[in-house]
């Protein structure tokens, strides 16, 4: 269409929400590129938590029943003292057609993803970012750092918590360190394991989160006072030494904790850009815009969310004024309600960990009525 507000985009990140981003824009008929700054397809992480509402974002771009099938869905969690004596099950709020919960190997995740956007032979530079950008309200010229002068009708900045897309383009945003750590670790799955679990200690959580049919992943929440650095090597014993004062199933995986290079650790930061995301005709999506604790299991869901709505917006083909604006006033509050009510859960875990939580505080009742409201539908129409 050749009257099209937006015929051509730069995506810069190819994760889940860059390739996400493309699928969706493609869909609606734009010409798309990636630059990822990686030369190879690194996937971070182990698995991944995917809500609802991620399963309906993904069925968006015709991807929701692949990751069904190559995950695996349970209605809820059970919940366990520290020492695994049960405490409650507790059902997750569920969208019609879907399932409360389906764990998946980002990996397997990534793989679809990418995989689909190579049968639309979409372009993609790897090993490639930004190098210089001049941004108008009329047209966004990039300079890659492979060499590749462009210009783009708009430019989408999906490259993670530490955008360098934003350094360039935004004012700074201070990432805040939330005082916790989680360790994350694959696992064979053991038979009783039909559901997510999770065990509440005085000072830390761990978790179990199906895959697979064969495969798990363990995830543990820690006060990491100071963002300590951990030597690599050590990692599979300091594992096993956090989670050394649960009981129950969780001690007895521990064994199959043995390769450093297995243990995914990370610090817990978080952020909130303040509006606008967008300048001129470059915007921000995912970690990049916001980036938030995974408490409430929602991170990635909101990142696809976000290129989904933006995308849906670009087919209204509304001036890219009009169509920023619009993705503004549907996606802030959104973002901010997870971003701040996992905060929330994070402090409240911390002043329980210091024996200084006064208020009498219903978690589960809290995060119950934060995924009902995540719930709601994300493509409605627009007072523009």
């Amino acid at each position: 269409m050749k009257d099209r507000q937006v015929q051509n985009v730069l995506i810069v990140g190819g994760g889940i929400s860059g390739l996400s981003a493309a699928l969706a824009l493609q869909k609606a008929g734009i010409e798309v590129e990636v630059a990822e700054k990686e030369l190879d397809w690194n996937v971070y992480g182990v698995g991944i938590i995917q809500p609802p509402n991620a399963l309906r974002a993904l069925n968006e771009i015709g991807l929701a029943d692949a990751c069904i099938k190559q995950g695996t869905s349970y209605s809820g969690f059970d919940y366990y003292t520290g020492q695994g004596d049960f405490l409650f099950y507790t059902p997750s709020p569920t969208i019609e057609g879907y399932p409360g919960v389906n764990g998946i190997s980002r990996r397997k995740l990534h793989e679809i993803l990418f995989n689909t956007v190579e049968k639309a032979d979409t372009k993609i530079y790897m090993g490639t970012t930004v190098s210089q950008i001049q941004n108008d309200e009329h047209k966004v010229t990039v300079e890659l750092d492979n060499g590749i002068t462009k210009t783009y009708d708009l430019v989408i900045g999906s490259d993670g918590a530490n955008s360098s897309l934003r350094n360039l383009l935004f004012t700074d945003v201070e990432q805040r360190y939330s005082g916790q750590g989680v360790w994350r670790y694959n696992l064979p799955r053991r038979k009783e394991i039909d559901k997510g679990l999770f065990y509440y200690g005085k000072d830390s959580k761990a978790g179990l989160v199906p895959m697979s049919e064969t495969e798990m992943y363990l995830l543990v929440t820690t006060h990491e006072p100071g963002n300590p650095k951990f030597p690599k090597s050590e990692l599979h014993h300091l594992l096993k030494k956090r989670i050394s004062v649960f009981g129950g199933v969780i001690a007895e995986v521990a064994e199959h904790i043995v390769n450093p290079d297995e243990v995914v650790y990370r610090p817990i930061f978080t952020h909130l850009m303040p509006k606008p995301w967008y300048n001129n005709r470059v915007v921000l999506v995912g970690d990049a815009a916001h980036s938030t604790a995974p408490h409430l299991g929602q991170g990635a869901s909101i990142a696809i969310e976000d290129v989904i709505v933006l995308a849906d917006l670009l087919k209204r083909n509304l001036s890219v004024s009009e169509t920023l604006e619009a993705f503004m006033e549907k996606r802030f509050e959104r973002c901010k309600l997870i971003v701040e009510n996992s905060n929330q859960l994070v402090e409240w875990e911390l002043l329980k960990a210091a024996d200084q939580l006064k208020e009498k505080v219903d978690v589960g009742k809290y995060v119950k009525e934060t995924l009902e409201k995540m719930n709601a539908p994300i493509l409605t129409e627009l007072n523009v």
